[in-house]
């Protein structure tokens, strides 16, 4: 059975409306968590929402994009139909996200394919013989990508399969998108709660980054400079985009994996994204015209749960 194709609605046929309604307005079901907090190898913490069910139930592990959390729309819409599917699911809150500020002057990155190895592999081991599915958005999307190409044919007894929503492939092409016209807005609304945790952040490690500098910054791109970069390992923001992007790893990838991206998402232009010769052949692409970044609004008044269900209809048929 074919997943049917998404068609915007009419009234947020534009990649904007599309975009902000899907992060800021669109329905948050009611999900019941459970939260545990797991030790990282480096001695910091992530917080994981797991939704429970019977053992031997297929498992979903969402990895969520750029400031998100598991009380993210897109979250909650997936996590309450994995639940009414009594499947089990977990959405991993990067460290710091979870509602507390993590232990570590760092914190993620869009490259940080090493945190979602053991992540992976802590549910792989807790999932059984169960099926295993990763769903990464944006930020979350990337990370994933760049584990599973990294990998490649290792990933295999670990996922069963994945599927990549938004993912910015291209961070040097999505870096530059965000730092022009309307997108402005996008970088603005993010710089302005990544600078107040990166104040936080130095309040706790005094001398961990140009605190003047920080506050300088208008730009996704001075910010990664002064901040992201050099927390985590990088020499600047070119560094950083250049190493951290998954596409140049797309080839690599050997388990089932959905790529859904629209042509029209603000975070990434239609021309970065990937052709079918930058992938390997276990990589399906859904590139809608519309869409937005993480919206996919459709219907009336305006639902979201086109995405959910897609993801969950590719996990659920051998497409």
């Amino acid at each position: 059975m074919a997943a049917p194709p998404f068609r915007a609605s009419r009234g947020f046929a534009n990649a904007h409306w599309q975009t902000i309604y899907g992060s800021l307005f669109a329905p948050r079901p009611a999900v019941a968590y459970r939260r545990e907090r797991w030790d990282t190898p480096d001695g910091d913490f992530v917080d994981t929402d797991h939704v429970d069910a019977e053992p031997g139930r297929p498992w979903v592990l969402l990895f969520h994009g750029l400031e998100g959390s598991s009380q993210s729309p897109y979250a909650r819409q997936l996590m309450h139909r994995v639940r009414a599917r009594r499947w089990r699911g977990t959405v991993v809150n990067f460290r710091g996200c979870g509602g507390e500020p993590n232990r570590l002057a760092r914190a993620y990155h869009s490259g940080d394919s090493a945190e979602v190895d053991w992540i992976v592999r802590r549910i792989r081991a807790a999932a059984g013989d169960a099926p295993l599915f990763t769903a990464g958005v944006s930020l979350g999307g990337n990370a994933m990508l760049k584990w599973l190409g990294e990998q490649g044919e290792a990933a295999k007894p670990i996922v069963t399969r994945a599927a990549a929503v938004s993912a910015p492939v291209d961070l040097m092409a999505a870096g530059e998108a965000l730092g022009r016209g309307f997108s402005l807005f996008y970088a603005k609304h993010f710089l302005a709660t990544m600078k107040a945790r990166a104040e936080a952040k130095h309040a706790r490690f005094p001398g961990s980054f140009d605190l003047a500098r920080m506050r300088r910054a208008r730009t996704l791109r001075e910010f990664d400079d002064v901040v992201t970069a050099p927390l985590h390992g990088y020499r600047d923001t070119d560094d950083y985009w250049t190493r951290a992007s998954s596409k140049p790893l797309l080839r690599r990838v050997a388990v089932p994996t959905l790529l859904v991206n629209a042509k029209d998402d603000p975070f990434l232009p239609r021309e970065a994204l990937p052709a079918p010769h930058e992938v390997s052949e276990h990589v399906r692409f859904e590139f809608p015209d519309e869409g937005g970044h993480v919206g996919f609004v459709h219907g009336y008044p305006g639902r979201i749960d086109w995405l959910p269900e897609r993801l969950l209809h590719f996990f659920d048929h051998q497409e």
